[in-house]
């Protein structure tokens, strides 16, 4: 065989070798898993995300977890590896049988709501008079008779049916009730925010002998309180930042600096009566509230579905040992385990 041959074999290995490469650096590089990426996100203080015309401070901070807003590819979940505290969640662990589009939704309620009880409750602490006036119905799930089953999205607010407005959730099911099954009824939705509307028939529904649209649903209220504050934390989505919330409302309601200008971070869903519950991600949000420099990290100490070694308290404090965190780890049960702690500390 002639060199010149030979070499020209050479460079043909040389192409097609050259070329495989490139195939699989593209597969790694684009070909999306059924995965997405959690990893430890970002510190906000409260303060920007409520209006009010009272004095606002800047010293307690809420933490969220970065999700992926799409499947990550295969380097991407490779690399994930490499970092310690970042997850691959499976598109049906994070997602269940919703789209992406309606787990958004369904993250703004639970937002939504969470802000809702965090200044309600923190009016009621402050001994004010919250007053709560009803929105409509947040649509959490549709049985599989219902023939709003492709029309109505998890996340929708239910604002009224056939042209009427209810002022609770009752009102609202007593008036479906008493239709009869098979009767068309168009109900009047919010989804984000513009108005739609969709017709369907009333159904029986699954759990009970009564009439409906065959929905799972849950009230959503909004709150009044003098002075005037609000809450709109944007995109932000879940319900994991109730306490701080319901922290800095407080000191907003009641002109108090609660931690005397120190850096303040925390987690925990709140309720109407001041539980603070247990939430996800939580070694995320010790490691990004390390990062940020705050002193102080409260964790929800609920046990809710999960054993009393597994707790957000008892991860919090085990990871702040495994990156060597000076930052105070605080078990709370509730909004006063908070409080207390804070006018001991900072008084």
């Amino acid at each position: 065989m002639k060199v010149e041959d030979k070499t020209k074999i050479k460079k043909r290995y040389g192409w097609i070798i050259s070329i495989i490469v490139l195939l699989i650096l593209a597969i790694i590089v684009y070909i999306p898993t059924d995965y997405y990426l959690e990893s430890p996100g970002s510190v906000f203080p409260v303060s920007e995300f409520i209006t009010t015309k009272q004095k606002k401070y800047e010293n307690l901070n809420m933490v969220t977890v970065s999700v992926s807003r799409n499947p990550i590819s295969i380097g991407q979940y490779l690399w994930s590896y490499t970092q310690k505290f970042d997850s691959r969640v499976s598109s049906r662990e994070l997602l269940g049988n919703q789209s992406n589009s309606q787990y958004e939704e369904l993250q703004n309620w639970y937002m939504e709501t969470s802000q809702q009880n965090a200044v309600y409750y923190a009016a009621k602490k402050a001994k004010l008079k919250p007053k709560l006036s009803y929105f409509g119905v947040y649509v959490l799930a549709i049985q599989k008779n219902s023939s709003f089953k492709h029309k109505l999205q998890i996340g929708d607010t239910v604002l009224g049916a056939n042209g009427k407005r209810f002022h609770s959730t009752q009102e609202m099911m007593d008036y479906l009730n008493k239709q009869k099954v098979g009767k068309k009824v168009t109900v009047n939705i919010l989804r984000n925010k513009k108005e739609k509307s969709y017709t369907g028939k009333i159904v029986k529904l699954a759990k009970n002998k009564r009439k409906g649209i065959g929905i799972s649903l849950v009230e959503r209220v909004k709150v009044k309180t003098t002075p005037a504050l609000k809450i709109d934390a944007g995109s932000i989505g879940g319900p994991s930042a109730g306490l701080m919330f319901a922290l800095d409302s407080y000191q907003i309601f009641t002109h108090t600096n609660l931690s005397n200008n120190h850096k303040i971070a925390g987690t925990g869903t709140i309720d109407p009566t001041g539980k603070v519950g247990i939430i996800g991600g939580v070694d995320k949000k010790v490691v990004a509230a390390d990062k940020a420099g705050a002193e102080v990290f409260f964790a929800p100490t609920d046990s809710t579905g999960v054993a009393k070694n597994k707790t957000n308290y008892v991860i919090a404090k085990k990871v702040a040992k495994q990156i060597n965190s000076k930052m105070k780890i605080v078990p709370v049960a509730n909004f006063d385990d908070a409080l207390s702690y804070l006018s001991k500390k900072y008084k």
